[in-house]
């Protein structure tokens, strides 16, 4: 299994990265999100890759980070969502936008996604909302908020509302309706007091 390429970053184009690892050229399919985060042509660079072999071929595919190849496992890995798929949805969302829009079953922003029709977009989110860890949920709820305490807020109120026994799902949506009336001034306290009330 090869988990990365290091070496000299032969060549590199919006879908594919060439690196030269001591003389021998390898090729990567990448996404866009890695193809805005390479370096100049001839720049000495780590591409994190997932080798594929299949019957007729053996695939490469490379990304940035571990954040990327974990999100194209996830999508990949949802019936009838293939690699190609996968590059997509990473090409057309960052990973954290893609997270979001998995938690908050957000079938219009995903199939939005050249070659992502409706149904592919309904049977991720079905699929994978349960898979997104609780970290991953807070932190595609507080990708939507605002930067700063009210950001770190949030993710406490979340973790809080989890905690009384709501269902995550149902937590983030009260979160998310309860977000554009939050202020500087309140704290955890007084937004789960608003939530929970109904005051929000």
């Amino acid at each position: 299994m090869i988990v990365f390429l290091e070496g000299i970053l032969d060549r590199k184009e919006p879908h594919r990265a060439v690196m030269n690892v001591n003389g021998v050229g390898y090729e990567a399919a990448i996404a866009l999100s890695t193809f805005d985060r390479l370096p100049a042509e001839g720049s000495r660079f780590r591409l994190l890759t997932l080798h594929v072999v299949r019957e007729d071929a053996h695939l490469l595919y490379g990304f940035a980070d571990e954040e990327e190849r974990n999100a194209f496992l996830l999508v990949t890995a949802v019936n009838g969502i293939g690699p190609k798929l996968g590059l997509a949805l990473l090409s057309g969302m960052p990973v954290r936008e893609l997270k979001a829009a998995i938690v908050n079953g957000d079938v219009k922003r995903l199939s939005s996604v050249s070659g992502i029709g409706k149904k592919s977009a309904e049977r991720i989110v079905l699929e994978l909302r349960d898979k997104i860890g609780k970290g991953d949920a807070m932190e595609a709820i507080a990708g939507e908020a605002p930067s700063g305490p009210v950001n770190a807020k949030l993710r406490d109120a979340l973790a809080a509302l989890v905690s009384l026994g709501h269902k995550q799902a149902d937590a983030q949506q009260l979160i998310r309706a309860a977000m554009p009336k939050i202020t500087e001034e309140m704290d955890v306290g007084d937004i789960l007091r608003r939530i929970l009330s109904g005051k929000m």
